[in-house]
């Protein structure tokens, strides 16, 4: 099963390169297979690269869903 993690564009770089906040966490990714990205975008990051552009509403909830995930994970 792959993950795709969601996250905010803050900076775009040059060579396809942009810094992405995930869960207040920076992280250099690659946009090369959305060329049209923007800084505050959200996208979905699986293995390095943005690999969907998404709502912000949508990234909201999904990492609540991972937040609530985690917790389950950790009571067992």
């Amino acid at each position: 099963m792959c993950l795709g993690v969601p996250a905010q564009i803050v900076e775009i770089q040059s060579d396809w390169g942009a810094i992405a906040d995930v869960d207040g966490n920076q992280v250099p990714i690659s946009v090369a297979l959305l060329p049209d990205v923007k800084v505050g975008d959200y996208v979905l990051i699986h293995a390095g690269f943005a690999m969907e552009l998404i709502d912000g509403q949508i990234a909201r909830e999904t990492r609540q869903l991972l937040e609530e995930l985690k917790e389950l994970r950790s009571d067992g």
